[in-house]
C-alpha cells in the first residue's frame, strides 16, 4: 500500500508549512492497533469507545467521556494517555477549583522585582480533566482558550501550549448532584463525546478476576513516542476528502440546523471537526481518502453533544443524549449520499 498522503492540489497550501511525515499508511495502522490493544488490556469489552477515542487522538481533537460513576471513564482516559510517550497531567475538578489552578498564575519574584509565570496543569501534551462538570462555570471556562487556540493568556501575556495538546475530560450526567452543565461554547470545543455504558456480564467477570491484586494501569506503558504520534497526526490530517464528501458533511450539519426537534444545530466548527475525525478514521482503516461511511460512523459522537433539543422533542424522555442521538441518526439517514460516493 502506498504511503499516505496522496498529493492533491487543494491541499497544497496546507502541506507547504508541514514537514514530511516519516510514516506510511501501513505503519500508522499497525501502531494505532498497538495503542488500541494496550488500552483494551485495561478497558474490557468497550472496543467502540476505544476506537472513537483513538480516532479523536489522531485527529488532534478533544474528547468528552460522559457516563455514570464507576464505569471506567477515568480508566480509559488514563490508559490512552499512558499508551503515548507524552507529558500527562490530571486535574480533579471540584467546586473550589480556581481558574488559575488550571491555567497558571503570575507570581511576584521579590529578589528580581518582577512577575514570573508559574504554568498550571494545562501545560501538558495530554490533560485529563476528571469530572469536569463538578467545577464552577468560571473554572470550566478557563479551558476555552486553550482548547481552541492552543495557548493561554494570563495578565496580558500569551503562553503557547505543548504540541500536541489534547484534553480528555470525563463528566457525570448533569442530572446527578453536585454537577454544573457545561456551557454550549465549551461542549462545542470537544471533537467527540462518548459514553462508556455498563460492561457485559463476561467482561465484568473478567474484570473481577484480573484486578484482584493490582490495577491494570500499572501493567501498561507507552507504545508510541511523541514524535511518532505527531507523524501519525500529520498523516491523518492529509487524508483526502473530496469536495462531494465535504458537501455531504455540510448537508448533515445544515440538516441539524433546520430540524424541528432542535433549537440549536451544529456549528461550522462541528462540520470542520466532523471531516477531521472522518479523515482520522479513514487513516485507521488504512485508506488515504474519506468515505461517507466514515462520516456516518462518527456523526453521533461528533455532533450530538453540541445540539439542544426542543422541549417538545424531549417529551417524557429524561436522557437528552439519547434523544439527540436519535435526531442525528435521522438527519444522517435523510441526507442524500453524494453521487459516485459509495456508502
Amino acid at each position: 500500500m502506498n504511503a499516505l498522503p496522496t498529493k492533491h492540489p487543494t491541499d497544497a497550501a496546507a502541506e507547504a508549512s508541514e514537514s514530511e511525515p516519516t510514516i506510511t499508511a501501513d505503519e500508522l495502522r499497525d501502531e494505532a492497533e498497538q495503542i488500541e490493544r494496550n488500552v483494551e488490556s485495561v478497558i474490557d469489552g468497550k472496543h467502540d469507545a476505544v476506537r472513537v477515542a483513538l480516532t479523536v487522538l489522531l485527529a488532534e481533537g478533544h474528547l468528552l467521556i460522559e457516563d455514570v460513576p464507576g464505569v471506567g471513564k477515568t480508566m480509559l482516559a488514563k490508559a490512552l494517555a499512558k499508551s503515548v510517550d507524552c507529558s500527562v497531567s490530571r486535574i480533579q475538578f471540584t467546586p473550589d477549583l480556581l481558574p488559575s489552578d488550571v491555567t497558571g498564575v503570575s507570581v511576584y519574584n521579590q529578589p528580581e522585582r518582577r512577575f514570573e509565570f508559574k504554568p498550571g496543569a494545562v501545560f501538558s501534551n495530554i490533560v485529563i480533566g476528571d469530572e469536569i462538570n463538578r467545577a464552577s462555570p468560571k473554572t470550566q471556562s478557563a479551558l476555552l482558550e486553550s482548547m481552541e487556540e492552543r495557548h493561554v493568556t494570563v495578565d496580558g501575556s500569551t503562553y503557547p501550549l505543548p504540541d500536541p495538546f489534547i484534553v480528555i475530560a470525563t463528566q457525570n450526567p448533569v442530572e446527578m448532584e453536585g454537577t454544573y452543565e457545561l456551557p454550549e461554547a465549551q461542549r462545542d470545543r470537544f471533537m467527540a463525546r462518548i459514553a462508556m455504558g455498563y460492561p457485559d456480564e463476561g467482561a465484568e467477570i473478567d474484570m473481577l478476576t484480573g484486578r484482584d491484586t493490582s490495577s491494570p494501569l500499572s501493567r501498561i506503558g507507552a507504545v508510541v513516542t511523541s514524535d511518532r504520534l505527531r507523524d501519525m497526526m500529520t498523516l491523518a490530517r492529509r487524508v483526502f476528502a473530496s469536495d462531494a464528501l465535504k458537501q455531504y458533511a455540510v448537508a448533515i450539519a445544515r440538516g441539524t440546523r433546520d430540524d424541528p426537534d432542535l433549537r440549536l444545530g451544529a456549528s461550522p466548527r462541528a462540520t470542520l471537526q466532523l471531516v477531521r475525525a472522518a479523515k482520522a478514521r479513514a487513516a485507521l482503516e488504512g485508506r488515504d481518502f474519506v468515505l461517507p461511511d466514515d462520516v456516518d460512523a462518527l456523526a453521533v459522537s461528533v455532533l450530538a453533544h453540541r445540539l439542544l433539543p426542543t422541549s417538545r422533542a424531549m417529551g417524557q424522555h429524561h436522557e437528552r443524549a439519547a434523544v439527540l442521538a436519535d435526531v442525528v441518526t435521522r438527519v444522517v439517514a435523510g441526507t442524500p449520499v453524494p453521487t459516485g460516493q459509495p456508502k
